[in-house]
């Protein structure tokens, strides 16, 4: 008889671990999900579908699964799949390819060139989600950011490293700030996602904003409205993803994502899909998971080597300064610039609203006299806003509050000091310079 060991050892060879299957069939369409059995693969692996009629491939991701069950998502129109289609794997990570050459190029949301400058030579391969960095290993952000613009210089400085959003209503201005940013903004990298936006915006982004010489230290990812949820959500983890090449050779990177709102819509559109419970607006909470994930890419690199300063635009719909996406902004970005239909409508350009607008890190970043300056300026335009109504009509008295009184005598001033053409540059000394002049007219006349 034998004993429990040798038992044990004559039975090991004789087990079996089920075999991976690495295809399986279609079984059914809703939509723009796709339900697959007989294969098993994780979340974010890349398979292909068969395309009976024409005996081709459409390339799709797994968004998500239910016991046996993968939910797919193409990244093209699913036209000419029909039941029993075969689906493959193909990959079973989402990564990116990288290198030096991505400068000057523009390129879609699976990091294929469509600019008709020929192939990309690439040099590295990392996957999409990035490496997180501890908190404790980020370097602090203590350099002023130059933007070239007076009104974000002086009332909003900006660092390296910083979060910032770009918050207004459509038609407000926020693609020509975001261009004079591109422009004026010193930085060594120029990372541009344009996801979720109209398509003819990318070359019109390219050509009358960037130019040649912006574009050549520039790399544009391009997702417009038309493509896939799919294929716009890679497109925002690819811009993610550059900048951070570039930070980790120790450069400057200015990254622009234009815009955060509609990154929100493609995660929206899966999530629904897939059967996620709708909440504010009909947004899932994987919206919530997604966009701080997304934020907290951005920023000052390990010990201080390279930066992201990151600008997302946001979409506040019909003006709506309580929606969803413009709360999570605010409270995972490092600041905010506002934009206000009034001063737009006002032809006061760029309309940055500097009652709504904030940058959490100036602080530590200007001397105490010009955070003086800059707060003494942000209470003589607030109150004058704020009687504004009573000042137009006549109904306000001259002398009845000598603070108001000087605002409206400098009103001028600062007007000028606030607005800028879209092709002007002011560089942080001659702002600050200004802003020192301007408050201490206000030293004077007390």
């Amino acid at each position: 008889m034998l004993d429990f060991a040798t038992q044990v050892d004559d039975f090991i060879p004789q087990l079996r671990a089920p075999e991976v299957s690495t295809s399986g069939k279609l079984v059914r369409v809703v939509g723009l999900t796709l339900e697959a059995k007989g294969i098993i693969a994780p979340l974010g692996a890349h398979c292909q579908v068969e395309n009976i009629d024409l005996g081709t491939y459409i390339d799709v991701e797994v968004v998500g699964f239910h016991d046996d069950l993968l939910y797919l998502m193409p990244y093209t129109e699913p036209g000419g799949i029909g039941p029993g289609a075969r689906v493959w794997v193909r990959s079973n990570h989402s990564k990116a390819s990288l290198g030096r050459d991505l400068l000057g190029r523009v390129i879609d949301g699976l990091g294929q060139p469509i600019d008709g400058k020929g192939p990309i030579d690439y040099t590295d391969q990392l996957g999409l989600e990035g490496l997180s960095i501890n908190p404790m290993e980020r370097g602090p952000i203590n350099k002023i950011l130059d933007t070239g613009i007076k009104a974000i210089n002086t009332c909003l400085t900006i660092g390296q490293g910083q979060r910032v959003g770009l918050i207004a209503g459509s038609g407000v201005g926020k693609s020509v700030l975001l261009g004079m940013l591109t422009r004026n903004t010193e930085a060594d990298v120029v990372v541009i996602g344009l996801i979720g936006e109209r398509g003819r915006e990318v070359q019109e982004f390219i050509h009358q904003i960037l130019g040649d010489k912006g574009m050549a230290k520039a790399v544009v990812i391009a997702a417009p409205a038309n493509v896939s949820p799919v294929l716009r959500l890679k497109a925002t983890n690819l811009t993610h993803l550059i900048a951070e090449y570039f930070r980790d050779r120790g450069q400057n990177v200015l990254m622009l994502c234009d815009s955060l709102t509609r990154v929100a819509h493609a995660q929206r559109e899966i999530g629904l899909a897939i059967g996620e419970p709708p909440t504010a607006k009909g947004y899932p909470p994987s919206v919530f998971a997604l966009l701080p994930r997304l934020i907290e890419r951005a920023g000052v690199g390990r010990k201080g080597f390279g930066s992201i300063t990151a600008m997302y635009t946001v979409l506040a719909e019909g003006d709506d300064r309580s929606d969803p996406i413009v709360d999570i902004a605010r409270a995972s970005l490092d600041g905010q610039v506002m934009l206000s239909r009034q001063l737009a409508d006002a032809a006061h350009y760029p309309a940055i609203d500097l009652a709504g607008s904030i940058s959490r890190v100036m602080n530590n970043l200007v001397p105490a006299k010009l955070l003086k300056s800059a707060n003494r300026f942000r209470r003589m335009w607030t109150l004058y806003q704020q009687n504004e109504d009573l000042i137009q009509v006549g109904a306000y008295e001259a002398g009845t509050n000598l603070d108001l009184d000087e605002a409206i005598r400098l009103r001028p001033a600062m007007e000028a000091l606030l607005q800028q053409g879209s092709d002007a540059s002011v560089n942080m000394e001659h702002s600050q310079k200004m802003m020192v002049q301007l408050t201490g007219q206000l030293d004077q006349a007390q």
